[in-house]
């Protein structure tokens, strides 16, 4: 699910400012953006994350500032750095035969060369302080906005999953009249190319009984009713449940095939088709949620 998060966090030494986003994805990815010097931290930040999140693409970015009324450290420049880009260039210009004069940001890129001594001596501990409580309430603020977005689905799969029920009591109503109607097409087509047959005629009934076994769906009907109950059960549940509704679905998909290849009746088959399409529609959200 989507969502998005902001909060920042004062101590005395540190502002701490974090963003949290998170877009669909099947399987956790976590992608965090922090200073360099503060690498050793990701670690920390990845083990608050993942007992939040169980599906998605959750990128955190995470910046560092001094606070208000503090006074910034002059950045000061690194002369052999910067010398050392510019002989490069040089050289470079030497090797293809044609000038090639840095830009303004090419020294910017370049590490090293502007230094800031209050950022290049962060404390890991220190700046955690900072960072901790923000990341906290930019996790939070964006489960909230995932937690919305999970209630609108969640009514959407309840009115789809009376749908599928409405649609499996039809076929309920159906499948059982399906041998008579075999009978009467048999006899009709029996009568059309002359041959009489005794309605009593065992030969018929047997053909009738074996027709009967072949196009039972009661099993797959009470399947049926089965997987309902427990999708309702994992939608009101307070764990993440998405895997379970994803497998849920594909039994349901399973079912309503089954039922449609072995009901032989075009009615039956029609109302097969739209509980499927139905279940497609569900699938495509069901991989989105936790």
């Amino acid at each position: 699910m989507t969502g998005f998060g902001r909060a920042t966090h004062n101590t005395e030494q540190w502002l701490a400012i974090v963003e949290a986003s998170s877009i669909n994805r099947k399987q956790i990815e976590v992608v965090i953006n922090l200073p360099r010097i503060l690498q050793s931290l990701e670690t920390l930040i990845r083990q608050l994350v993942l007992p939040q999140i169980s599906r998605g693409r959750i990128q955190l970015s995470v910046r560092l500032e001094k606070p208000d009324g503090m006074k910034a450290t002059a950045i000061q420049v690194n002369s052999a750095a910067a010398l050392a880009l510019e002989n490069a260039f040089r050289e470079l210009s030497s090797v293809i035969g044609r000038e090639v004069l840095p830009k303004s940001a090419d020294f910017y890129k370049q590490p090293g060369i502007f230094e800031c001594d209050d950022f290049d001596q962060i404390d890991p501990d220190s700046a955690w302080q900072a960072i901790q409580p923000a990341l906290e309430r930019a996790l939070a603020s964006m489960n909230e906005m995932r937690k919305s977005e999970g209630d609108h689905l969640k009514q959407d799969f309840i009115t789809r999953i009376d749908m599928l029920e409405h649609f499996t009591q039809t076929i309920a109503e159906l499948a059982p009249i399906r041998p008579q109607r075999q009978r009467e097409m048999l006899e009709k087509r029996l009568s059309e190319i002359g041959l009489s047959i005794d309605s009593q005629d065992e030969r018929l009934s047997k053909e009738i009984a074996l027709f009967a076994d072949r196009c039972d769906v009661s099993e797959e009907l009470t399947r049926l009713q089965s997987h309902y109950t427990k999708f309702g059960e994992y939608l009101h549940s307070s764990e993440p449940t998405g895997r379970q509704l994803d497998f849920l679905c594909q039994e349901l998909f399973r079912e309503f095939n089954t039922i449609g290849s072995k009901a032989n009746d075009s009615r039956i088959a029609q109302t097969v088709v739209e509980a499927k399409t139905e279940i497609e529609k569900i699938r495509e959200q069901v991989q989105n949620i936790e």
